[in-house]
This record gives C-alpha cells, sequence and structure tokens, in this order.
C-alpha cells in the first residue's frame, strides 16, 4: 500500500490524541538558546476562538510532540522546525493552530500555504481547519487540488490555502493566481512521502524557493531517516528539529505461541477454540492471501462473529472506513491481508493471530511481515499475545521464525481447553 494511503488511513482512524511514551528528542543549531514547553493549551498566546477550537477537536492538553513544538511555532520571530512523530501524535492540529495563529484576517490574499502529497491528504487538513477555526469565521480556506478549477485572473482572497505540489505550481507559475512572495508561512505536510513519490520533492522544492526569505518553514514527517533529512537540508536552513525516538518494533512485550492442525478447517476449529476461550475484546487475524481471508470471513461470520475484512481491493477510503468501524468497536474481529500489517494503529489490539505463516515467494518465512503482523498486538508500549495456527508441513517455519529472533514461540495443543483457559486467566 502507498505510504500516502497509510498516512491517510491513520489520520482518519486517529480520533484522539495516541499516548505515547516515547522520548521527545530536540535538536538545534544553538543549544544554549533557551526552550520552552507547555503543559496547556491555555500557555500558548492564542486566541480565545482557536482554544475552543482546540476543545472542539477533543484535545484537553497538548501532546508530547505538540508540548515542544507550539511554543516555537508561534514565536516571535518566527523560528524555522522540523516535526517528526507517529501518525495520532497531533501533529496536524498543531502546524494549523499556527496557520490561523499567522493568519490576518483583516488582510483578505494568501498568507499560509500548507503542501500534502495528495488530494485526500490535503482534503483531510482542511476538515482540521475547519474544525479548529470553526470560531475563527473570517479566515477562509481555499484548496490547490485537482478539480477545484480556479479561472486565470482570479483574485484569491482566502488566507490560508491547502494543496498538492503540482497544482499549487500551475496556480503559482502558470495561472499566476498565488503570490508566493506574500506567503509568510510555508507547511510541508508528509515530507517522507513527497520523497517516496516521483516529481512531488522537486515541485515543493521549487515552490520554496519562490518564498520569501522571511517565511516560517514548518516541515513534518513521519520519519526523520536520512532522506528526510537531506531533503529537509535543502528546504530548511539551520532548522530546530523535534522528533520521537522511533518506535521499534519489538518482540519483548509480546508472548507467542502456536498451534499445529492437520488442514484448514481444523485451523479453524482451532481458532474457534481460540477465540472462545479468551475473553478477546478485538483480535486481527491475518492470512496470506485475499481468497483465504474470504473464506475465514465467510465462516465466521456464519458462526455468528462480528467480522470486518481488509484487502488490497478496497479503495482507500473503503479501508478507512473499515479500520474505523473496527477501532469504534462495532466490529470485534478484523480478517486482513497484508496490507494491514504495517503502520495502521488500532490501539485496543492485544490479540494477533496468524492463520497461516507469512511466506515470500520461495516459501521460506517472511519474517518483516511477521514482525509487523504481531507487532499490531504491542503498540505504544502495551502488552500483546500472538498466536500462529499451522499446518504441520509448515511447522519447520515456526523454528526458523524462532531462530531467526532468537525468541521462543511455545506450542500449544488447540483442544486442551484448560491450557487456553490457563493462558487467558
Amino acid at each position: 500500500v502507498p505510504l500516502a494511503e497509510l498516512s491517510l488511513m491513520n489520520k482518519l482512524i486517529h480520533t484522539s490524541l495516541v499516548e505515547s511514551q516515547q522520548h521527545v528528542e530536540i535538536l538545534q543549531r544553538d543549544p544554549s538558546s533557551p526552550l520552552f514547553s507547555i503543559k496547556t493549551f491555555e500557555e500558548l498566546p492564542l486566541k480565545k476562538e482557536l482554544l475552543q477550537g482546540v476543545y472542539m477537536m477533543g484535545f484537553n492538553r497538548p501532546s508530547k510532540i505538540q508540548e515542544q513544538a507550539l511554543p516555537l511555532m508561534l514565536a516571535y520571530p518566527p523560528q524555522n522546525l522540523i516535526a517528526q512523530s507517529q501518525s495520532g501524535t497531533g501533529k496536524t492540529a498543531a502546524f494549523v493552530l499556527a496557520m490561523l495563529s499567522r493568519a490576518s484576517a483583516n488582510e483578505k490574499y494568501p498568507q499560509c500555504l500548507c503542501l500534502a502529497p495528495t488530494y485526500e491528504l490535503a482534503l483531510q487538513i482542511g476538515q482540521v481547519v475547519r474544525t479548529i477555526g470553526k470560531f475563527c469565521t473570517d479566515i477562509k480556506v481555499n484548496y490547490a487540488v485537482r478539480g477545484n478549477r480556479v479561472l486565470k485572473g482570479t483574485v484569491l482572497e482566502e488566507q490560508i490555502i491547502i494543496g498538492t505540489p503540482g497544482t499549487t505550481l500551475d496556480w503559482c507559475f502558470k495561472q499566476r493566481i498565488l503570490d508566493l512572495t506574500k506567503i509568510s508561512l510555508f507547511v510541508l505536510d508528509e515530507a517522507d512521502i513527497m520523497i517516496d513519490t516521483q516529481g512531488l520533492s522537486c515541485q515543493s522544492i521549487r515552490i520554496h524557493r519562490a518564498l520569501p526569505k522571511s517565511c516560517q518553514v514548518l516541515l513534518f514527517s513521519a520519519t526523520y531517516k536520512e532522506p528526510v533529512r537531506a531533503f529537509a537540508e535543502r528546504i530548511i536552513p539551520d532548522p530546530i528539529v523535534i522528533k520521537l525516538r522511533e518506535e521499534e518494533l519489538t518482540l519483548s512485550n509480546i508472548r507467542q505461541y502456536f498451534m499445529v492442525c492437520q488442514s484448514s478447517e481444523e485451523q479453524y476449529r482451532a481458532l474457534c477454540n481460540l477465540y472462545g476461550s479468551f475473553t478477546i475484546g478485538q483480535v486481527m487475524i491475518f492470512c496470506q492471501t485475499r481468497r483465504l481471508a474470504d473464506w475465514l470471513s465467510g465462516k465466521m461470520s456464519w458462526d455468528g462473529h462480528q467480522v470486518a475484512i481488509l484487502t488490497a481491493e478496497l479503495t482507500v477510503v473503503q479501508r478507512a472506513s473499515v479500520i474505523q468501524r473496527f477501532r469504534e468497536g462495532k466490529e470485534k474481529v478484523l480478517i486482513a491481508t497484508n496490507v494491514c500489517a504495517r503502520g495502521i494503529d488500532v490501539q485496543q489490539v492485544t490479540t494477533v493471530v496468524n492463520f497461516g505463516l507469512p511466506v515470500d515467494q520461495d516459501g521460506e518465512p517472511d519474517f518483516e511481515t511477521y514482525l509487523h503482523r504481531i507487532g499490531r498486538a504491542g503498540r505504544f508500549g502495551h502488552r500483546g499475545i500472538a498466536f500462529s495456527v499451522v499446518e504441520r508441513e509448515t511447522v519447520e517455519l515456526v523454528h526458523k521464525i524462532e531462530e531467526y529472533f532468537q525468541t521462543t514461540i511455545k506450542q500449544l495443543d488447540p483442544y486442551d481447553m484448560d491450557e487456553l483457559e490457563k493462558l487467558a486467566a
């Protein structure tokens, strides 16, 4: 799944802030320069209309990244900033607050420009602007995205423009309706996706070069690996960097077990025994193929379980809807192919089942996919449990996974209900 689709899905499913234990690091050019952090939104120089909007979003207090980033974003003189953290930690709300604070309602021309890699992500950012800016009635937004046809010679009166790089370039240099020399705040969202998508980084750099030297630049990224760092250096000279230490997927907080069965029908019975023994709130079940996922979904639905299915054939909006329903508890079981093995965070999942192990084209264990699958049960430091229900001829794959990760995967008898109930306790 493209990174942009994963990012959009995470934006859509995170309606509240993710509580992360990750440490916030701050890198700056001048270590002696004082840094300020805040514990409440009231400590910020925000208009009361914006505070009302923040509470409308359901934010009672700032997230870790917001505590450090917001004072820098709103400081005078303005400071350039790179902020890195995972989805759901409040990055979008932070830079939206900065845009709404910097925009002057009395000036009827674009003053803040935000670039996102896709049409859908641009609209999602716009939704956050509308919610937080609900009481700032004189601040308007326009979208430089495909399908929004603006005639040459149009005079833009909106203070905030949200767009994709290609259409924004057209507005600036082809139609000449967006004057970049008047932009005082430039936000570049999802920098790692910009780099991953051909052409977007070059377009973004071209737009940035036309901005005035005094323009404040805020760059946001889910990662801060070398390609992002190099890209950031081309966009922003001497920025302050705020980053969460990357959360490494680990097996240390996830108990692992496997069950051996003779056939897919026996695998299904083992799964039912497992599901019946555990008072499982919500569980994710991974299958190697769409055909197997469809078969399993049909069997479980027939037996009265509330089941959702997530495969690559769904559109991004459909996938987001499925995950949202699952996150809200409307379905207790989410059956997925590897489309959902990485990047999607649903915090209340503590149990993962592999209905067959992930393998590569040579029939060898796909170690990375296995790690990401069971990692869904151990997000944000939570303890989790992972079961693999395998056929007898694939037991050797379990031992290869144990050897590769230097871990122990304990065998369970799928019909030993006493053992399963002890485990559940």
